[in-house]
């Protein structure tokens, strides 16, 4: 759940991992994380919409903004549950969602958080018998929120939508039985 409590600290992260309907369901449990938005990064149109970037045509990937107390949750932590909780390891695809819209990705502002992408990557490569393919992406491009209807997307259907039955609850089964999300 949400980190509800008061905080004194705040920071933000980009991550693309797939669909972000999955990865929503995944960071909104950690404890430190007081909120995390779907939406868009990464692409060459202004203000797309779901149904564009779904075509593959915009640039953009799913991504989720997460807004963390870093004296609760650093972004080395982050990243380490970013790699357990997708498939690094193919090009465009997480599953059957495929394109560049479903890339993995890690979206950096400053040189120390480049630095810790690239430390992440280094010690993801230890999890995967493939090579990594996630990029380390410029996080200063424009970032365009996912329309309402996809926030809290798994929490509000996760029930009476198969793709969230058959995909998000085993993923999600599995992530919390392999890495605690305290």
């Amino acid at each position: 759940m949400t980190d509800a409590t008061p905080h004194t600290s705040s920071a933000s992260a980009i991550l693309a991992a797939g669909c972000f309907w999955c990865s929503e369901a995944i960071f909104t449990r950690l404890k430190g994380v007081h909120a995390v938005k779907p939406g868009y990064i990464g692409g060459h149109v202004a203000d797309p919409s779901y149904e564009q970037v779904k075509q593959g045509d915009t640039g953009h990937a799913e991504a989720i903004r997460i807004s963390y107390d870093p004296d609760m949750i650093s972004f080395a932590e982050l990243l380490d549950i970013f790699f357990h909780a997708h498939d690094p390891t193919t090009l465009d695809r997480q599953g059957e969602d495929i394109g560049n819209q479903y890339r993995s990705a890690i979206f950096v502002t400053t040189q120390g958080e480049r630095d810790l992408a690239e430390a992440a990557i280094a010690k993801a490569r230890s999890l995967w018998s493939d090579p990594i393919v996630t990029a380390v992406e410029d996080g200063t491009q424009p970032w365009f929120e996912a329309e309402t209807y996809h926030h809290d997307y798994f929490a509000e259907n996760g029930k009476k939508n198969v793709y969230c039955s058959m995909v998000i609850a085993p993923k999600l089964a599995k992530f919390q039985k392999n890495m605690p999300t305290g």
